[in-house]
């Protein structure tokens, strides 16, 4: 059976350690060992039909990169080498990391950044996230009053990151198991 490939940026760690609960919570039957973006090659993510990626979002809503400090690399570097790729096919959901109170008019708006990237080479979307249980006064990372993906505030909403992602995977895990089905009957 094919897997689920999970990619992540990061800087502090805060991203790769939510990688690291989603993969558990799936089980390694299911998905491949989390990987940061820094450390692979567009085609080390393109053998997957069914992907989760991960972001933070850096200051006024953009991806990690060298530009928020990121000496590694992260999104913002990757993000231009698959910009020309066909992703028609493939299947991803989203994750995103953002502080509500020191950035609520910023508000995980990086998570919009690889939405749209995606989106515009073809990609489905999915794990569509509500705002409710949330404070802020923006976020970029909003179509239709739902977050494009789950979003996550460990800083001022930790206690809840788990049950989140518990609730979130429920929502997606039929879809990407139906993924990782048509793949391997095609």
């Amino acid at each position: 059976m094919n897997k689920i490939g999970i990619f992540f940026g990061t800087d502090t760690g805060t991203t790769r350690l939510i990688a690291k609960k989603i993969a558990k919570s799936l089980g390694p039957e299911l998905v491949d060992k989390p990987l940061n973006v820094n450390r692979i090659e567009p085609g080390d993510m393109l053998k997957y039909d069914a992907l989760i990626l991960g972001t933070p979002s850096y200051g006024e809503g953009i991806v990690p990169g060298i530009s928020t400090g990121v000496t590694a690399g992260s999104w913002e570097e990757f993000l231009p080498q698959i910009e020309n790729t066909d992703l028609s096919g493939k299947l991803i959901a989203l994750y995103g990391l953002g502080d509500q109170e020191k950035y609520s008019q910023h508000f995980a708006d990086a998570l919009m950044q690889l939405y749209t990237t995606l989106k515009n080479q073809g990609a489905c979307i999915i794990g569509e996230w509500s705002t409710d249980g949330y404070t802020f006064e923006y976020s970029k990372s909003v179509v239709d009053n739902k977050f494009v993906g789950l979003v996550i505030d460990n800083s001022y909403q930790g206690l809840l990151t788990d049950e989140r992602i518990r609730n979130w995977l429920e929502q997606i895990k039929p879809l990407l198991l139906d993924k990782l089905n048509t793949a391997e009957r095609n």
